[in-house]
């Protein structure tokens, strides 16, 4: 699947800001490609997008993800699957391994998220053997980690960076990098009326980063917010935070343009450094 000439030349520089979508299970099939084209619309006009300042994807469920790589990957957004397992393949009955996922042109996979944690049960060992998946596989991990009770900063902190060594402490680095994309989702936050606090978000993001980046291998890695986040609320952000990985409040592609528009407004009013510390994604 080829990208447009522009698309291609944006992909030489790094992001300075990462905006990711979760479908969940909200859409049929048509709906799903529906949104995908209506998305695809808006990122073929958007100057920070084209231009590759942005880095934007969209996780739809699995049948979809062949069309929806198709027609945004026309646009130079990526795609991925929600979850994957931790084998490449063999006799597991209704599984799927991220060599599949790559073959259908996915690029990113979503790793660890709460409701996998708390439906499925799915612990520090499933997690890392998860994340090791997709690094093998080329794709780049969405590794969701949250505090389950709301709390100061420095407890959140604590227990994520537990949570991200867990899982990649285990799964290792594959090659000369490992890039992960690290999604700070609060438990207590997810499917809220409103996320947490700007201060409270900006003040665990900081934290978080220094440590995911002070590990081997992910230096060039980024954590983004998620949890209840919408429009509005990465102008009320501090540039630690690299992002929003966004959920049902994106699901009308028009506030997902909103978002854009302010992600790339913010970006206007920071110094670019050609893969700085800006970078904007979101979930839930």
């Amino acid at each position: 699947m080829s990208l447009p000439a522009k698309a291609v030349g944006a992909a030489s520089r790094q992001p300075r800001a990462v905006i990711g979508v979760s479908l969940k299970m909200y859409f049929d099939y048509q709906r799903s490609v529906d949104y995908c084209r209506d998305i695809a619309t808006i990122a073929f006009k958007h100057p920070a997008v084209v231009g590759g300042d942005i880095e934007l994807f969209v996780l739809p469920t699995l049948p979809v993800l062949p069309e929806a790589a198709r027609i945004l990957g026309a646009a130079g957004v990526g795609t991925g699957a929600q979850d994957i397992f931790w084998e490449d393949e063999g006799a597991y009955t209704g599984e799927v391994g991220g060599k599949t996922v790559a073959e259908l042109g996915g690029r990113y996979v979503e790793v660890g998220h709460a409701e996998r944690r708390r439906i499925f049960g799915e612990d520090h060992r499933t997690i890392g053997l998860k994340t090791a998946a997709a690094y093998r596989n080329g794709l780049t991990p969405v590794l969701c980690v949250g505090e389950l009770i709301a709390g100061s900063p420095e407890e959140a902190i604590a227990q994520c960076t537990a949570e991200i060594d867990a899982a990649l402490n285990r799964a290792g680095t594959l090659g000369p990098t490992s890039r992960t994309i690290v999604a700070h989702e609060p438990q207590w936050a997810i499917g809220a009326p409103e996320p947490a606090t700007p201060d409270y978000i900006s003040a665990v993001v900081r934290g978080l980063d220094e440590h995911l980046r002070s590990l081997p291998g992910q230096e060039d890695s980024r954590v983004i917010y998620g949890g209840s986040a919408g429009p509005g609320l990465i102008t009320e952000l501090d540039t630690a935070v690299a992002g929003l990985f966004l959920g049902r409040f994106a699901h009308d592609p028009a506030a997902l343009k909103t978002i854009l528009d302010e992600t790339a407004a913010r970006l206007s009013r920071v110094p670019d450094e050609n893969s700085s510390s800006t970078t904007l994604s979101r979930s839930n």
